[in-house]
């Protein structure tokens, strides 16, 4: 069934992206409907994050949820496939040059990377530009890590550490100026793991941000990939480097680093991965969410 996929993304890759992006729609608004368990879990996290909205609103923020990530499901096939100087066309990185800087200047980077749909592409873009380090997890399927692997380490050196390798290997990869593409905004359990406000409602959050910037040397900077409309393409948004950072209070670290996720949030709410139980984790004596 992989090795059908994977064929069916080569063939839809060929076609341009205005034409991808109303298929990938059309796959989303299905499986909003023949996925129950995850689209009640995007309306539990809608609820629990926007409880300012409408019933009504919600929903249609989840329908189009659910659209947006039936394009990045196909556009991967992009990752997987088109030749670099299409996608060079698709997608563009603004603040390209402050990066650049600060590599010139031998400044080790963590690319702060929240979960918004458009981040392999983003990934997959930034590899074209810099030689990074980021963490990737092994999936079961073998034909899927394979191809995976292959759409994050295409372009340039890249160095893709695995979720049980130390810290020290993700220290040592910055420390030979690569920035580090860092995914930190997903419930990875109690371990490593704090209770701060997401949206208001405690998360268990990994703390580690202040520590490796600390370790390393190393600056944060916001990076946001941002779907366009249509054949419009993506945009990599990078930043300002984040100042007085860390401090020597890592609960008001990792406060300030779920504040900047939420702000982007609130700028594209349906581009967030809400399909992910965010709340899974809770503080000793509350009840679950899902």
């Amino acid at each position: 069934m992989s090795r059908i996929l994977v064929a069916l993304l080569w063939l839809i890759h060929w076609l341009p992206l205005s034409v991808q992006a109303p298929i990938g729609r059309g796959l989303g608004k299905l499986l909003y409907w023949v996925i129950p368990a995850r689209r009640k879990v995007t309306l539990t996290n809608l609820r629990l994050c926007f409880p300012e909205l409408s019933e009504a609103e919600r929903k249609a923020l989840a329908q189009e949820h659910f659209a947006l990530a039936g394009r990045s499901m196909i556009e991967r096939g992009l990752a997987w496939f088109a030749p670099e100087a299409r996608l060079r066309r698709l997608i563009r990185i603004d603040g390209e040059d402050r990066l650049k800087k600060l590599v010139e200047a031998r400044q080790p980077v963590i690319l702060l990377t929240p979960h918004f749909l458009g981040l392999d592409l983003g990934g997959t873009r930034m590899a074209m530009s810099f030689d990074c380090v980021s963490i990737y997890a092994r999936q079961k399927d073998p034909v899927i890590d394979h191809w995976l692997y292959h759409g994050r380490s295409r372009f340039g050196s890249q160095v893709l550490l695995r979720r049980d390798e130390s810290v020290r290997a993700s220290i040592k990869a910055m420390k030979e100026i690569r920035p580090f593409y860092y995914l930190p905004d997903m419930d990875n359990g109690p371990h490593e793991s704090i209770f701060v406000p997401f949206f208001g409602v405690p998360a268990a959050t990994l703390s580690a941000l202040p520590r490796l910037t600390k370790l390393g040397g190393a600056v944060v900077m916001p990076c946001i990939t941002r779907m366009l409309p249509g054949g419009q393409g993506y945009v990599v948004e990078l930043g300002e480097p984040w100042s007085d950072f860390p401090t020597t209070d890592v609960d008001a670290d990792v406060r300030r680093m779920n504040a900047c996720i939420e702000d982007q949030i609130r700028t594209m709410p349906a581009q967030y991965y809400w399909v992910h139980r965010r709340f899974k984790t809770r503080p000793p004596g509350e009840p679950k969410i899902y």
